[in-house]
């Protein structure tokens, strides 16, 4: 059955990690360190333990807003979004290739990452984007399960096998949406990795795509 939809995974796909990493790993801890008047090595040993409480399971993992409330940080969560914008990377390649792919199918973003964040990360892509899906956002679903692909194939009103996916997490990305029928591919961009489903960037993503249709 031939392609009619194309759908990325985004960070690490389409977006460098680096503005989550930078929110989660430093800016927290700091505004934390900052309330409790704490070293920065101090409350980030603290703010993680209160993450891995947590669990990455558990929708809350994903909400900036709850994590606002639950370690009591001044300021407000947007404004943190807004500080970081300038660090958000999207890779070389992404804009060609989206262009491109554009032309022939439509083209989804489907993620982990919850929606306030996916709208900033985004910005000067989303033209490209008939739909952005956000598992947690959307469905309430911490990862991307078969139940969130199927739902999203209802929305689209395709088949499985009428939709091809990239994104750089083995299971979520590649081993579920394969598995039920989607043309999915793994996104290594470490280059460490080779297979028949394997590619390292998202041009090699592109090439086997329009050898599906010959």
């Amino acid at each position: 059955m031939p392609l009619e939809v194309v759908s990325f995974d985004m960070e690490g796909t389409l977006i460098t990690p680096r503005f989550s990493e930078l929110i989660w790993e430093y800016d927290i801890p700091r505004l934390y360190a900052e309330q409790h008047g704490l070293t920065l090595e101090e409350a980030r040993r603290r703010v993680f333990e209160e993450y891995m409480e947590i669990g990455d399971e558990r929708p809350e993992w994903y909400d900036i807003e709850y994590w606002f409330r639950r370690l009591n940080l001044p300021g407000d969560w947007r404004e943190l979004l807004e500080l970081r914008r300038e660090t958000i990377e999207v890779y070389p390649e992404v804009r060609g290739v989206l262009e491109r792919l554009s032309k022939r199918y439509r083209l989804i973003v489907t993620s982990n990452t919850i929606r306030e964040f996916l709208e900033v990360q985004l910005e000067g892509l989303e033209g490209y984007f008939t739909y952005i899906f956000s598992a947690p956002s959307d469905f309430g679903e911490v990862k991307k399960t078969e139940d969130f692909y199927r739902r999203i194939c209802g929305i689209l009103e395709v088949k499985p096998s009428s939709m091809a996916h990239v994104g750089d997490h083995w299971k979520f990305d590649y081993l579920i949406p394969r598995s039920m029928g989607v043309e999915a591919y793994y996104l290594d961009r470490s280059g460490e990795r080779r297979g028949e489903h394997i590619v390292h960037d998202l041009e090699e993503f592109e090439e086997r795509i329009k050898a599906l249709n010959g």
